[in-house]
């Protein structure tokens, strides 16, 4: 499981309609709706300022939520969408569905990497540089993997780790069919630096040679 579902707290709203709507925003709330899994919408108003730092915090709409509401069972949730105002760009709706724990969704599950001390391009002095920290799966609800492990060892200056050399966890599926890089092992900026350094000097003394040679023809 990937760590512990966070909580989403909200509240029951009692009234439907555009009236209820206006009047959560003014108390500081965003209304929205829960939907799915056999049973009746349920309409609910949730803490503005709370919704605003998860939405800050990213992937909102590919997290899955615990959602406690006072008088109903807590349900595992998805977000489905978050209307904004048009002028503003602040939240106004938001929709949630219900979950079952066969459900199939799809997840950002964080890479976690291992045996850097057997790679021997970072021994070298070589840099791992790190292109997706996160990888989005279909996974089952009731299933969710705590991480995916990245395995180093071997790797040396140049190489690179693409998804297909690391292990999903069971049950899982990438969602993006071509062999992206999760991360590679670069060389140290200044060895790259004087690579550089001696390719223009190799390329100075070839036109110099060049340069010699038409003077000697001339």
């Amino acid at each position: 499981m990937a760590g512990e579902i966070p909580d989403l707290h909200a509240q029951e709203r009692t009234g439907t309609g555009k009236g209820a709507a206006r009047a959560a925003r003014r108390a500081n709330l965003v209304p929205g709706i829960v939907f799915g899994g056999e049973k009746e919408p349920l309409p609910i108003n949730l803490p503005y300022n709370d919704l605003i730092k998860r939405l800050r915090a990213g992937r909102f709409k590919s997290r899955l939520f615990n959602l406690k509401v006072d008088g109903h069972e807590d349900v595992r949730v998805i977000c489905r969408d978050v209307q904004r105002d048009v002028v503003k760009d602040l939240p106004t709706h938001v929709d949630f569905m219900r979950l079952r724990r066969t459900s199939k969704i799809n997840l950002y599950i964080p890479v976690e990497f291992i045996n850097e001390d057997k790679c021997p391009g970072l021994r070298k002095g070589g840099v791992m540089t790190v292109v997706r920290p996160e990888v989005e799966l279909m996974v089952t609800a009731g299933d969710i993997p705590e991480k995916v492990v990245a395995d180093l060892e071997g790797l040396e200056i140049g190489d690179t780790l693409t998804i297909s050399s690391v292990p999903l966890p069971e049950g899982a599926k990438k969602t993006i069919d071509r062999d992206f890089v999760i991360c590679n092992i670069t060389a140290p900026s200044a060895l790259a630096a004087a690579s550089d350094e001696d390719e223009v000097t190799e390329t100075e003394v070839i036109e110099q040679n060049a340069e010699t040679v038409e003077g000697e023809n001339d």
